[in-house]
């Protein structure tokens, strides 16, 4: 099954990465979430976008911030998302930190639902790092933008086969029917991003994707839906 990540929940209709956005992406049908996670100045998974962002004419930076003060200013804590939403859904987070993935994965056992959040790093040596003390979560490679040619491809997904990394995350331009087997094969999720129009997502879908983020949470239920 397809899994539907709703990019920083329902951004298209809600504040991006609030609770409000979290909660309306699990209504309109979403399979699973997506998120970016920093640590607060006290320690705490927070779940916003950039180190630092304005509130009016206040810059706030999160990691000089307590949860406390950012849940203020509407960036809910990780611990947050799971008691007002729950966890019968797949959670893709963004690590914007190393010392996040450790604490995110701590959060996820305490909420009893480590095997569904998928933690996304550039950072292979990071993510090869932490395979044996984050046994219980799913590790994704996500490297960006055409970070990956394609003569180099099946030595990648050999290697990301043997540091036991579950998924590879890539734009949905990197991504060809060829790919997502070759992919398959080395017994690797294929995960697309910024598939924001209905023609990439089923694009996606011939190809044998196994996962979409959409910013139009009722755009991309509606087309994997379908194609179902």
């Amino acid at each position: 099954m397809v899994i539907t990540f709703a990019h920083r929940g329902a951004r298209a209709e809600r504040p991006e990465n609030t609770l409000s956005a979290f909660e309306r992406a699990l209504e309109l049908g979403a399979s699973g979430l997506e998120t970016d996670a920093w640590l607060s100045s006290d320690g705490e998974v927070v779940l916003v976008h950039d180190a630092a962002f304005r509130r009016g004419l206040r810059k706030v930076r999160v990691a000089s911030t307590t949860a406390a003060e950012l849940s203020e200013f509407d960036v809910p804590r990780l611990a947050d998302l799971y008691a007002t939403c729950g966890t019968a859904y797949e959670l893709s987070i963004d690590a914007k930190e190393p010392a996040a993935m450790r604490a995110m994965a701590e959060v996820a056992r305490a909420a009893g639902a480590p095997e569904r959040l998928w933690i996304c790093s550039p950072d292979l040596d990071e993510l090869r790092a932490l395979r044996d003390p984050l046994i219980d979560v799913r590790l994704v490679h996500s490297p960006g933008y055409g970070r990956l040619p394609p003569a180099n491809f099946e030595r990648h997904c050999a290697d990301l086969d043997a540091a036991g990394i579950d998924a590879l995350n890539l734009h949905h331009a990197d991504w060809t029917l060829g790919t997502v087997t070759l992919a398959h094969r080395f017994d690797l999720r294929a995960f697309a991003w910024d598939t924001q129009e209905t023609r990439h997502i089923l694009a996606m879908l011939r190809h044998g994707i196994d996962g979409v983020y959409c910013d139009r949470v009722d755009r991309m239920v509606a087309a994997v839906g379908e194609w179902r």
